[in-house]
């Protein structure tokens, strides 16, 4: 048996449960699970901002070692460490047809499955985003799973499936940032403290942080901000401010907030680029005029999973990693048990901290 959070209901508390996994079927791995990250998504997912198939393990930010491998399986063994992928591409969809894998239309299929049975009750689970990283063990697809890199510790490895890779791909794949641009990161979250990064081994020549925490400052500062802005109806106006009266060539929101997105748009100077990676919800509206939108010449677009390749990326990461140019361990400002992770979703309601981190 193996413990794991389980999501009864949309708008229900997780419960810590045990719960029957299956030996991996054909095409199947069995991952013991080293680390997860408590991501803003799974709380998106318990109050219904996003959607899955429920009662459902949650959790998509992981990495663990292989236990087991089911027929057909051949990239990885027991004993290897592997990153979770939440989001696999099928390779044959429209999108993927196009290079576009961050957009596959099939990568959430898995999502649908049952994986697993609660001990307790025999009732039906589903795994989550695809990956059911809250719990001690978990069966995924073998598409959901890549080697963790050399020289990337097991525990640190769990940021890369999520966080990381959004907030390095919003900087270089989607805003495409250039040696000497100017930034501003809205949220200093795990995505947020990653971008900030990200945005620092792009080589930008001023970071602005914005949050509506003044606590945030340091970890904002430790992860490359230079400078740090709290939240108001005046942030446009301080960023501008802050890069002579111009505005900043690139904006990231990592808050997914009608308010924010408006703010960071504003932010930006004419030309300017806007990279929306926070997920909102549909009352979430975002107003532009026909005027200032040719007036500006600015660009709003959306930013799915930092429009990432993870195959491709991860080996990319890790050598940033190893060259000690990107720091996974400055994004985690808690380490908790399975039982803390609701304690986690509050501090994010609150705007608390960053990445917290599940270590099992």
């Amino acid at each position: 048996m193996v413990r794991a959070a389980v999501l009864p209901a949309v708008g229900s508390p997780l419960e810590i449960a045990e719960i029957d996994l299956p030996e991996p079927g054909p095409g199947q791995v069995r991952v013991r699970l080293a680390a997860a990250g408590v991501c803003h998504s799974d709380l998106s997912l318990t109050n219904g901002t996003m959607r899955v198939p429920v009662p459902a393990v949650l959790g998509h930010e992981g990495a663990g070692t292989v236990v087991s491998v089911g027929e057909g399986v051949t990239h990885v063994a027991p004993g290897d460490g592997v990153v979770l992928n939440w989001a696999p591409s099928c390779g044959s969809c429209h999108a993927c047809a196009l290079g576009e894998v961050w957009l596959c239309a099939n990568a959430l299929t898995g999502a649908g499955n049952v994986y697993a049975r609660r001990t307790s009750d025999g009732c039906d689970l589903h795994p989550g985003l695809n990956v059911a990283a809250f719990a001690e063990e978990t069966v995924v697809a073998a598409n959901c799973v890549l080697p963790v890199p050399d020289g990337v510790p097991l525990t640190d490895a769990a940021l890369l499936g999520c966080a990381v890779l959004t907030g390095y791909g919003a900087i270089h794949h989607c805003a495409q940032v250039k040696t000497g641009e100017t930034v501003a990161v809205f949220g200093v979250g795990g995505v947020g403290l990653a971008t900030l990064q990200a945005a620092r081994i792009a080589g930008a020549s001023k970071i602005i942080a914005v949050d509506v925490s003044p606590e945030k400052e340091a970890l904002a500062r430790g992860a490359g901000a230079t400078d740090y802005v709290v939240a108001s109806e005046n942030t446009a106006r301080e960023i501008r401010g802050l890069t002579g009266k111009q505005g900043v060539d690139v904006a990231v929101e990592c808050v997914g907030r009608a308010v924010t997105i408006r703010a960071a748009w504003e932010s930006t100077r004419r030309g300017g680029r806007t990279t929306v990676v926070g997920i909102g919800g549909k009352d979430q509206q975002v107003t532009f005029n026909a005027l200032e939108i040719f007036h500006w010449g600015r660009t709003l677009s959306g930013c799915v999973y930092g429009n990432s390749d993870p195959a491709k990326d991860l080996p990319v990461l890790a050598e940033h990693i190893r060259a000690g140019r990107l720091d996974l361990s400055a994004l985690v400002t808690e380490h908790i048990a399975l039982d803390g992770i609701p304690a986690a979703f509050d501090n994010m309601v609150a705007g608390k901290g960053g990445r917290a981190l599940v270590v099992f």
